[in-house]
């Protein structure tokens, strides 16, 4: 046993020192070849554009763009910008996504950089500018380009000089002398929104602070000017690099083309117009199916764009509902019909309206309320403007002559639209067969006619009396 017991251990101590060498062999030539693996490797930067106003769609991008360069493990991001501003709740959250990137992000002022598009480009860690643009004009306004109160301009104050102070301080070396200085003047990015704010031998002229290319340059809001690209790569010393661009898929090509303001116009003329024929034709046929779609395809984009919220939606349905109930089941036309058409007014008008902009952009915000109202008014306008005029003219057109029915029935040839049996019932006697109130079922001689209780009303076995015949509408009395 003792012999055995030593062998066993002998050949464990001769196993386990080679199998820490060949780990290490094996460990070493791993390092070795993921160093070269490395060293192979281009740096990796993606690219990805906004050239129009800031807003949803702009926000959409970039998210989907930032989701994408952490997929691919980016090195660096680029984002290509020409913009001349937008909406200021949208351009917060782009610039609070840029600050709290992993990978760092490069601004490329392709021309403009104006009012919401200064606030993002301030946020990413390097500006490069084409000569002969701008950036600043940070101002906050309404739709009609009037200044809007000073609480809105002191939350954009705020917000630029915070995004400026987040790239912290530079020290400089001089000589003898060190020199502390904030990489961005948070008093240069104030004096982009308010003209009250002077910097000395910068902005002296009590006006609102936008830059050049070149004084951006001189006064450390731009690390350089480039042309393109390429260029901002040189000079922020990128080289063997690989370009991965951001190309909009097909489902986000769709959805700029349906949020189209002429595009949105048609939508709801669609879904009125196809209400409006429904309810002209017994059934459900091919107009409520166009008014489906049109709704789906409203709706649809403004939802995943955030605009259109769950309650906005369940609005537009109720009004539906209500409209439908007022035609079908209540008789005339009162308050549920035109409840139905407030709400579907309100359910379409403010689907296209961001309900975060109510909680800051105040009359910005109603700008936009007013514009959104104004294209449901007059496309529902337009919709049944063109549904009533083209009513007779479609269904008596050759293309539908053989569809529809368009003989007349002339009286004088004996035809008549009600039953001239009712005539010979004025002046007999007979039961109730329901409560009339005023309407109901009436019997006599053994016939069923629909009757009208002239006077108050007349519960179900009541003997009556037929007084006359109006429009085929029988009215009868107690008897």
């Amino acid at each position: 046993m003792k012999r055995e017991k030593k062998g066993y251990i002998s050949r464990l101590l001769i196993l386990v020192p080679a199998m820490l060498l060949l780990s290490a062999g094996t460990l070493d030539t791993s390092l070795n070849q993921t160093g070269t693996r490395t060293q192979k490797d281009k740096t990796r930067v993606y690219v990805f554009a906004i050239r129009d106003e800031i807003g949803k769609p702009s926000l959409r991008v970039m998210r989907e763009a930032f989701a994408e360069a952490y997929t691919i493990k980016a090195d660096y991001i680029i984002l290509h910008l020409n913009t001349y501003g937008g909406m200021v709740n949208v351009a917060d959250s782009m610039r609070t996504r840029i600050l709290n990137s992993p990978i760092p992000v490069l601004a490329f002022i392709d021309n403009q950089a104006i009012s919401a598009g200064a606030l993002i480009s301030i946020a990413c860690d390097s500006i490069y500018m084409r000569p002969g643009g701008n950036i600043g004009a940070a101002t906050v306004v309404d739709q009609t380009g009037s200044v809007v109160p000073d609480k809105y301009q002191s939350f954009m104050r705020s917000t630029m000089r915070a995004t400026a102070e987040s790239h912290g301080k530079d020290t400089i070396i001089t000589g003898n002398d060190t020199l502390i200085r904030w990489h961005r003047d948070p008093r240069i990015a104030e004096a982009m929104v308010d003209p009250r704010i002077v910097v000395e031998g910068i902005d002296d002229s009590s006006k609102v602070l936008t830059f050049t290319a070149e004084e951006a340059m001189a006064n450390h809001y731009c690390e350089g000017l480039a042309k393109n690209i390429e260029e901002v790569l040189a000079l922020a010393g990128i080289k063997n690099y690989e370009l991965v661009t951001y190309k909009p898929s097909g489902v986000d090509r769709i959805i700029g083309f349906l949020l189209s303001s002429v595009v949105q116009g048609i939508l709801i003329m669609l879904m009125i117009g196809g209400i409006y024929y429904e309810l002209q034709s017994p059934g459900i046929g091919f107009p409520l199916v166009i008014a489906l779609a049109a709704a789906m395809l409203y709706f649809a984009p403004l939802y995943l764009e955030g605009l259109a919220a769950h309650w906005e939606i369940l609005l537009f349905i109720a009004g539906l509902a209500l409209v439908i109930l007022e035609i079908f089941v209540i008789p005339g036309f009162g308050v549920a019909g035109i409840s139905g058409i407030a709400l579907i007014v309100v359910g379409l008008t403010l689907s296209l309206v961001d309900n975060v902009s109510f909680r800051f952009e105040g009359t910005q915000a109603l700008g936009q309320l007013a514009r959104a109202l104004f294209t449901v008014v007059i496309s529902v306008f337009l919709s049944f403007t063109l549904a009533i005029l083209g009513t007779k003219r479609f269904a008596f057109s050759k293309a539908m002559s053989g569809l529809a029915l368009d003989s007349v029935q002339d009286h004088k040839q004996g035809y008549v639209s009600i039953d001239m049996r009712q005539k010979e019932m004025i002046g007999k006697t007979g039961t109730a067969r329901t409560i009339l109130r005023p309407s109901g079922r009436i019997e006599i001689e053994g016939e069923i006619f629909d009757a009208k209780a002239e006077i108050s009303y007349i519960e179900k076995g009541e003997k009556i009396r037929v007084i006359r015949d109006e429009a085929g509408q029988l009215y009868v009395v107690k008897a």
